[in-house]
C-alpha cells in the first residue's frame, strides 16, 4: 500500500513538473513574440533596418569603387618603381617616380596602421567638419581605407606575373605602359579577383562602425530600435543575422567565381 501511494505521489510530482515546464516554455515563446512585435512591427520599426541596409550597401558599393581606383594607382606606382628603378637613368622621371613611391608607402603605412573607425572620425570631425553629408564622408573614409588593402592585393597580382610576359610585350613592340595595360594588368586582375571579392565582403562588415559619426546604417538602425524599446536582444540578433546572410551570399558568389576561374585555366 505504501509503495502504491509512493508511486502515485511520484507520478503527481512528475506531471506537475511537466506542466510547469510546458507553461514556462509557453511563456518564453509568448515573450519572444511580444518582443518581436514590439521591436519590428509596432510603429513600423523594421523600416530602420531596411533604410539602414540601403545606406550600408550604398556606402559599401561606392567605397569599393573608390578603393579599387586608388588601389590600382598605388599598385601601379609601386610595381613600376620596383621594376623600373634600376632601368631608368637619373633624372626628373626617376626622381618623380621615387617621390610617388615614397608617397604611396606613406599612404599604406598610415592607413593600414590605424583603425578604420579612427580614420572615419578624423574624416568627419576634422577634415570634413563643415560638411553635413555623412554618406559622402563615409564613402571617402572607407574607400581610402579599402584602397590601401586593394593596392597590396593588386600589386601582388602584378608581381606574380612572370617576367617573360614583359619581355614578350616588348618583343611585340609595346612600351612599358602598353605592356602593362594589354598584357600584365588583365592577367593580374584574373589572379586577384577572388581576393578582391573577399575585400568587398570585409568592407561590408567594416561599414558597421558608421554609427560613430551618426550615419544611420544597418547597425545604427538596430541601435535606434533598441533605444526606443529598451530591448537589446531582438535588434542585435536581427542585425547579426542580416550581416550573416549577406556574407554567406557573397561568399557563395566568390566560391563560384573561383571555380569558374579554375575551369577556364584548364
Amino acid at each position: 500500500m505504501l509503495s502504491f501511494l509512493s508511486s502515485v505521489y511520484s507520478g503527481v510530482i512528475t506531471l506537475a513538473g511537466e506542466a510547469s515546464s510546458s507553461s514556462s516554455s509557453g511563456d518564453v515563446w509568448t515573450k519572444l513574440k511580444e518582443d518581436f512585435i514590439n521591436n519590428f512591427i509596432t510603429k513600423d520599426r523594421y523600416m530602420y533596418l531596411l533604410k539602414g541596409l540601403g545606406i550600408t550597401f550604398e556606402v559599401t558599393f561606392f567605397a569599393a569603387l573608390l578603393g579599387i581606383l586608388l588601389g590600382v594607382i598605388v599598385a601601379l606606382v609601386r610595381s613600376s618603381h620596383d621594376k623600373l628603378a634600376e632601368e631608368l637613368r637619373p633624372g626628373f622621371l626617376k626622381g618623380f617616380l621615387g617621390f610617388l613611391n615614397a608617397l604611396s608607402n606613406l599612404y599604406l603605412t598610415v592607413i593600414r596602421g590605424t583603425p578604420v573607425v579612427v580614420q572615419l572620425m578624423i574624416a568627419y570631425f576634422i577634415i570634413f567638419a563643415a560638411s553635413n553629408n555623412k554618406v559622402f564622408v563615409a564613402i571617402l573614409a572607407f574607400g581610402i581605407n579599402s584602397g590601401a588593402y586593394v593596392a597590396e592585393i593588386i600589386r601582388s597580382g602584378i608581381m606574380s606575373i612572370d617576367i617573360g610576359q614583359f619581355e614578350a610585350g616588348r618583343s611585340l613592340g609595346f612600351g612599358y605602359i602598353r605592356t602593362m595595360i594589354y598584357i600584365i594588368i588583365p592577367q593580374a586582375f584574373k589572379n586577384v579577383l577572388p581576393a578582391l571579392a573577399n575585400e568587398f565582403i570585409v568592407l561590408i562588415k567594416e561599414t558597421s562602425v558608421s554609427g560613430y559619426v551618426g550615419l544611420q546604417d544597418l547597425t545604427k538602425g538596430g541601435d535606434i530600435i533598441r533605444s526606443r524599446t529598451y530591448s537589446a536582444f531582438m535588434p542585435l540578433i536581427a542585425i547579426a543575422i542580416i550581416y550573416l546572410v549577406i556574407v554567406i551570399f557573397f561568399s557563395k558568389l566568390v566560391t563560384m567565381l573561383e571555380r569558374r576561374l579554375r575551369n577556364s585555366e584548364r
